[in-house]
């Protein structure tokens, strides 16, 4: 299923690239939705509080292990352009080496913290019990977040983007019919929901490993290739480390606007938490745009064919900036039913439709920021994306939410996330003119 990114029209071959990409990412976001609501509907609002406190921080350590294997997809990727199968074994070979390593570490350290972490959470007292045994359910499963996010990362970076799809929709399938048997037929509450997303992952990751051995993928790696190469390692960590910060940064950013919206009590509360709801499924197909141009971009520079990798963002811009166009007229127009779908309380619905107004307005912005994302990282230069990222959430949109609450109210937060991501557009956009991301051409020639 892999393909030569470096060929033919480059709307066409990103397009084709794109789609499988953005269905994965709207598999993910729906069967977690589903999750909620089966959990909901046989277990109450303590299992609800459960799954939802701690998956706070599941999903900062899902975000952090993205990040981390988007060293392999960009290294995959640069040695995929320069038709260099030896190194590009080698780097999958170290690449499993060490997440396995992150893997397990990650896994001891949350164990041993749970208790910690959840009453740092502030989890609410008749949903504590249900929530620790939801996080060490879920914690002893990192192994396979990591293992299906290393691997959607490296058949990405080989051009395939459907294997990933095929993936997620096994798990997505996996997910809700366990999560009715254990939730629904067994009443076993949040930590149904814990082993059915722990067996889908799971079983996801297996089935990754079968399709990547049958379709003989890497048919020049060798057993002896999974060894601990210091070079390779660091290359990987070099690329990986500034996106796993980024991914952390952004998400614990917003859990601080959190504590801020919260301090305007359970309706702002309840108002802001569906916007988000809204926001994450409408920046999807930007998301899936960037993870396309950074593989796309990764392979052309890998090739020498660095013209082409820029033209993969412009055009990656100009695809992805009608469609969310008319999603941000939509939901601006459609606020009011959107929210009507979470809740039917009036006083909910009428703070948020305003608030989520206001928020729509980072779309537009989101959609070049992401795209330029997508050529740094591809280039291998995380680290550029990593300074926007903390220019935008840490130096803009935290301080300027605490201003403008205090002037403006509630929609005080609302302005400073529609207005934040500018930091990320202005910079992104000097790092990409000065030409630094050139330099050295690929991170495959560093020594």
């Amino acid at each position: 299923m892999k393909n030569d990114l470096t060929t033919g029209s480059v709307a066409r071959t990103l397009i084709k690239f794109t789609i499988p990409l953005l269905l994965a990412n709207l598999l993910q976001a729906f069967y977690a939705v589903a999750d909620m609501i089966i959990v909901g509907i046989f277990s109450g609002h303590n299992s609800i509080s459960a799954v939802s406190t701690s998956g706070q921080f599941t999903q900062v350590v899902a975000m952090l292990l993205m990040g981390l294997a988007m060293g392999a997809t960009v290294l995959v990727a640069q040695y995929e352009g320069a038709k260099q199968s030896e190194e590009q074994g080698k780097t999958v070979g170290s690449a499993i080496i060490l997440f396995v390593i992150v893997s397990v570490v990650i896994t001891i350290a949350a164990l041993l913290s749970g208790h910690f972490i959840l009453k740092t959470l502030n989890t609410p007292a008749e949903a504590y019990d249900e929530s620790y045994r939801y996080f060490m359910i879920c914690m002893s499963g990192t192994i396979f977040i990591m293992g299906y996010n290393a691997i959607s990362s490296i058949l990405r970076g080989k051009g395939d983007s459907k294997t990933p799809l095929v993936m997620v929709t096994i798990a997505a399938f996996a997910n809700v019919v366990l999560d009715l048997i254990l939730v629904g037929y067994f009443k076993m509450g949040a930590a149904g929901a814990a082993y059915a997303t722990v067996a889908a992952q799971a079983l996801s990751m297996v089935m990754s490993l079968f399709i990547m051995i049958k379709n003989n993928t890497f048919p020049h790696f060798k057993p002896s290739y999974m060894r601990w190469d210091k070079k390779i390692i660091g290359k990987l960590l070099s690329i990986g480390v500034p996106m796993s910060i980024q991914q952390t940064i952004v998400s614990l950013s917003f859990l601080f606007l959190t504590s801020i919206t919260n301090s305007f009590g359970v309706i702002a509360s309840a108002a802001a938490g569906i916007a988000g709801k809204i926001n994450g499924f409408a920046i999807l197909p930007a998301g899936a745009m960037m993870m396309a141009i950074s593989a796309m971009s990764g392979q052309n520079i890998g090739a020498n064919e660095v013209k082409r990798a820029k033209q993969t963002m412009l055009t990656g811009i100009k695809l992805i900036m009608p469609f969310i166009a008319i999603m941000f007229v939509f939901i601006f127009v459609f606020a009011g039913g959107l929210i009507r779908i979470f809740t039917p309380e009036a006083e909910v619905i009428n703070i948020g439709i305003t608030f989520l107004r206001i928020c729509s307005g980072e779309y537009l912005l989101l959609s070049i920021v992401f795209s330029q994302n997508g050529l740094l990282v591809g280039a291998g230069r995380t680290r550029l994306t990593l300074v926007s990222s903390v220019a935008s959430s840490i130096i803009l949109r935290i301080p300027l939410a605490m201003f403008l609450s205090r002037l403006m109210g509630f929609n005080g937060i609302a302005v400073a996330i529609a207005v934040s991501p500018f930091a990320s557009l202005l910079l992104g956009g000097i790092f990409i003119h000065s030409g630094h991301w050139e330099k050295p051409l690929k991170v495959i020639a560093e020594n």
